[in-house]
Formats: structure tokens, sequence, C-alpha cells
């Protein structure tokens, strides 16, 4: 069993990158499709903006745009 980012950038090196092109999406949907059934989450949300910042950067893009720095 594959245990860490080495041992899977070695076997992704060894097989992976050695199969066609269409053997190689055919991997990737099985692997995305048997995630999307486990429902397993993998989005890291401490990288995400919060609301505020949402809401900043969009008043900073209209001051900015407002100042005439749009073409």
């Amino acid at each position: 069993m594959l245990k860490t980012e080495a041992e899977i950038q070695e076997f992704y090196q060894k097989i992976v990158n050695n199969l066609s092109a269409h053997e190689q999406l055919y991997l990737a949907s099985l692997i995305l499709n048997n995630l999307a059934e486990k429902k397993v989450m993998v989005i890291d949300e401490s990288d995400t903006w919060t609301e505020e910042y949402q809401n900043d950067l969009a008043a900073f893009s209209l001051q900015y745009s407002f100042e005439g720095h749009i073409c």
C-alpha cells in the first residue's frame, strides 16, 4: 500500500505516466467517481475567503473602477 507522497510520486512515474492518455483519463474518472461516491471532503477550508474578505475585495474593485482606472 502506498503511504507517502514519495511513494505515490514513484507509482505515478512508473505506472500512470506510462499509460496512454485514454487510459489515464479512464483511471482519473474511476478515482474521481470513487471519491464522489464516498462524498470525501477534499476542499481545504483554511484557504478559502471569508464573506468579509470577499466584500472587501468587491468594495475595493468598485472604488478602483469609479476612479477611472478601468478602460
